[in-house]
């Protein structure tokens, strides 16, 4: 094939597949509103299940569930058959995948889920199926053709799976109120967690990792605070650990260029009055903001009570990921 040849077929293969999602669409009804409300009753857990390629886009749908607040696990229906149907119960849902609605190993469940008085969803692309018909919901993912040229292989069919999948996970998310916060506690290791769960309290170094000097301190004692805690920085204090100002590396900079023997000096001679600093109760991102918006790469950290507890800078959001 040419380049041309293999642009064509992908172009023919997403035409066939966005037709599909047509079709799925128009034939969406009351059915989808029934399931998501089944769903929303459920006191337990949703159970997915299918074989072969419905079982991959099952594991799919599971895992989306599951990461917007419902939660859902998969269950390999030959391996319910002998023995994993013990991890349902009774207060659980099954939502069963076959495009056929006929794949054996998922209507075999069917008699004992309904033993158990287990509601089941059906999501099929054959409306008289037994699946469709046995199940209480029935999901239509019916299509017309598969984008394979030989209208064999499962595409748009499992394309057309998966997006009801979607379509009823976001649905359901809508419905539940869950919003980024709920979906960072889902996903503590990502990057968007980090941004909503990581607080400044969390990263910021306090107690002796604190650099900080009283205000009667010289600039020599302050130096070698900046030196010890290698933050780049020293809060500068009251004997109360109010915040009076900072001295940084750059302020150093500024003191050498005034020609300053810096022996006689005080580090509240030359200080940083009025310094930007942050809450230790706010979220770390928010530390990252102040930072790039007034271009400095080292906050102090206050209380509620406006006293020092801790300090950080760029490198240390860095670390943490938040950046």
């Amino acid at each position: 094939m040419t380049t041309t040849n293999y642009l064509a077929s992908a172009r023919h293969t997403l035409q066939l597949e966005i037709e599909a999602l047509q079709e799925v669409l128009a034939q969406l009804d009351q059915d989808f509103a029934a399931a998501c409300e089944l769903i929303l009753n459920c006191q337990g857990r949703v159970i997915v299940t299918g074989m072969g390629k419905s079982g991959h886009i099952g594991h799919k749908i599971a895992a989306t569930l599951a990461s917007t607040g419902t939660p859902s696990f998969f269950m390999h229906p030959g391996e319910a058959s002998h023995g994993d149907l013990g991890m349902v119960t009774r207060s659980d849902l099954v939502l069963a995948l076959s495009n056929s609605g006929e794949t054996h190993e998922v209507t075999s469940l069917l008699p004992l889920l309904k033993r158990l008085g287990i509601a089941i969803i059906g999501l099929t692309g054959a409306p008289s199926s037994t699946l469709a018909q046995e199940a209480n919901v029935h999901l239509n993912a019916a299509i017309s053709r598969e984008a394979c040229p030989l209208n064999l292989a499962p595409t748009s069919s499992t394309t057309a799976a998966l997006a009801l999948g979607d379509a009823l996970a976001i649905a359901l998310l809508q419905a539940r109120g869950f919003g980024p916060d709920d979906f960072a506690l889902s996903h503590p290791g990502g990057s968007l967690g980090r941004k909503l769960l990581l607080r400044v309290s969390d990263i910021m170094h306090s107690g002796a990792a604190l650099p900080a000097v009283l205000n009667s301190a010289s600039l020599r004692e302050a130096l070698l605070e900046m030196t010890q805690k290698g933050l780049g920085f020293t809060c500068i204090v009251n004997e109360q650990h109010k915040l009076l100002g900072v001295y940084t590396d750059g302020d150093l900079r500024r003191t050498l260029d005034q020609d300053r023997d810096l022996r006689d000096l005080k580090v509240s001679d030359v200080m940083t009055q009025g310094s930007k600093h942050i809450q230790a109760d706010l979220l770390a991102a928010e530390a990252v903001l102040l930072m790039e918006e007034n271009k400095i790469s080292a906050l102090p950290v206050l209380d509620a009570n406006q006293t020092v507890v801790g300090a950080l800078n760029m490198h240390d959001l860095l670390k943490a990921g938040v950046i």
